[in-house]
């Protein structure tokens, strides 16, 4: 496996060890509709939680979730609509990004909640 792949592996472990601290209910990773993936689908309370992980060894290049593109959010927009109709919840949704840059200086974690307007 590349090496980007198995950090972004690591990366979405991470984020949902971070979430079942939080109190979240993880209830789905890396669930797929079309051409989109959401990394982990979560529920707290009365709350539908899509996050979208972006994990980096350095924010030389931009932080994490400046990665997060239009054409992205449009497709992850779809795919959790898909995921409420077919599961027959009646939830608010919001989206989050949960940042990560993990490296040899050590692990940064960001919880960027509403991320992008669901629309």
């Amino acid at each position: 496996m590349a090496d980007h792949n198995e950090l972004g592996r690591k990366g979405e472990v991470m984020a949902v060890e971070y979430l079942r601290l939080k109190e979240y209910e993880i209830l789905e990773l890396n669930y797929r509709y079309q051409k989109a993936e959401v990394d982990i689908i979560a529920r707290r309370g009365n709350l539908l939680i899509a996050a979208e992980v972006k994990t980096r060894s350095t924010p030389e290049f931009g932080n994490p979730q400046d990665f997060v593109k239009p054409k992205q959010i449009q497709q992850l927009v779809k795919a959790v609509n898909h995921y409420v109709e077919e599961s027959g919840l009646d939830l608010e949704v919001r989206f989050d990004i949960i940042a990560i840059i993990k490296n040899k200086s050590g692990t940064r974690i960001e919880h960027i909640q509403d991320a992008f307007l669901y629309f």
